[in-house]
């Protein structure tokens, strides 16, 4: 391998792990241009970035970009069921520090983003995290490394909600930048993604079928709206949960019943949730549903189902597939618990390359963005600037052969624009 500083399941899985990046690649038309553009000119030279995000294909291909314009990178996973090991193998022998496998216990979790973070002679000044467990331990435990580094990336609603927790509290002493709001990780990544990624891994886990089922998803955000339109597809009733009522208007006129969990808890196949929130599905709902019925999480944050209220002595744990328990009630009534509550898409199935790709290059430009300007963020949460969102999303429209319509300079000029973008106010709503 390209050395000994990293950890990861088995090196040897390494050409298997690169043949998955190079799959991957070719699907990710928008970081592999940002790669070719900008590596001769080495805009992330001198950065020294710790990640923490999820560790498969398309994330590797982040990874490789960010050397390749120059960074020196440490890397740990977010989530420690959603690695895949021939990935990590692959990027520890092209000498990458990872430290990653898929199954990691809590406690080795904490002790893989450590061995990221404090490193003898390298110092990080950039943060790309995704929950914002790489913020929270380098803030914690490294107070003195928080304070000098540049700037945080962060692409979670999770992570976002706690870097303005820290903002609020007067503890944010660097910029941040929140991608997860951005349009195009907003409106591509999260959408797409989960509408395609929901039935695949269902589908992987339980074989069901989808049709005539009745299924409840809890939220209806960008990520509900995905699944709840995927599901509709496949003919599956569908129930929505809210409690923003302009989210709730929404899906009453895309056609589903917007409810209160209770009143449809002991009839429906399958609950998903999708808020980011805690204990939506709590021990008590659990008890009152069907016999077989799947419960999932599609939501960034862990804490969503109140999984640690089902470790109790009257109920049966039993393993049937990877990532998917049984647990059986003492009346023999049988709840399917995928991914231990996690998330489900990145724990039991693929997602598609080409719409990471988008997220990704998002990603990368609010990196280069935080390093190359020093000074010009003050310790705040700040969105990507708009012109950068527009140049994500005109990097992938090759793939489609789309041409965009140039305004003529009459047009341009009637709208107040510049004709090269940005396109639309700050306050205008996709």
């Amino acid at each position: 391998a390209g050395g000994t500083d990293f950890c990861v399941k088995s090196i040897s899985k390494s050409t298997f792990g690169r043949r998955e990046i190079e799959i991957a690649e070719s699907e990710m038309p928008g970081i592999m241009t940002l790669r070719k553009r900008a590596k001769d000119e080495k805009p992330l030279k001198g950065a020294h970035i710790v990640g923490c995000t999820h560790v498969n294909a398309q994330s590797a291909v982040l990874i490789e970009t960010l050397v390749q314009l120059g960074a020196t990178v440490r890397w740990a996973a977010c989530n420690i069921y959603s690695t895949q090991n021939a990935v990590a193998a692959a990027l520890a022998e092209a000498g990458i520090p990872i430290f990653a496998w898929r199954g990691e216990t809590e406690e080795e979790f904490w002790w893989c983003l450590d061995r990221c973070i404090h490193h003898e002679g390298w110092t990080p000044n950039l943060i790309l995290d995704d929950g914002g467990d790489a913020t929270h331990l380098m803030l914690k435990k490294y107070p003195d490394y928080f304070k000098a580094i540049r700037g945080i990336v962060e692409e979670s609603v999770t992570g976002v909600h706690r870097l303005y927790m820290l903002s609020k509290g007067g503890k944010l002493t660097v910029p941040a930048i929140n991608v997860n709001d951005s349009v195009t990780k907003n409106k591509f990544d999260t959408f797409y993604t989960c509408r395609d990624s929901i039935l695949d891994s269902l589908k992987r886990t339980t074989d069901i079928m989808f049709g005539g089922k009745q299924v409840v998803i809890c939220g209806y955000g960008d990520v509900g709206k995905g699944c709840a339109q995927s599901l509709k597809g496949q003919g599956c009733i569908v129930y929505i949960t809210e409690v923003d009522p302009i989210c709730a208007l929404q899906a009453a006129m895309d056609g589903f019943r917007v409810v209160r969990l209770n009143e449809v808890i002991r009839s429906v196949d399958v609950v998903v949730t999708a808020t980011g929130n805690k204990n939506v599905v709590t021990r008590d709902h659990m008890n009152r549903m069907k016999n077989g019925c799947i419960l999932c999480n599609m939501g960034h944050s862990c804490s969503e189902i109140d999984v640690n209220s089902l470790h109790t002595p009257e109920l049966t744990w039993e393993r049937v597939r990877s990532q998917v328990d049984h647990i059986i009630w003492p009346d023999g009534r049988m709840i399917i618990l995928l991914a231990e509550g996690r998330l489900v898409n990145l724990s039991c199935s693929t997602i598609s390359s080409f719409v990471v790709s988008v997220a990704s290059s998002t990603q990368a430009l609010a990196l280069i963005e935080l390093y190359s300007a020093p000074g010009r963020y003050k310790s705040d949460v700040y969105l990507l600037p708009k012109k950068m969102d527009e140049y994500v999303a005109s990097l992938h429209l090759s793939t489609f052969d789309a041409h965009l319509t140039e305004l003529t300079d009459e047009q341009a000029k009637f709208m107040g624009l510049n004709k090269a973008g940005p396109f639309k106010a700050n306050y205008y709503r996709w």
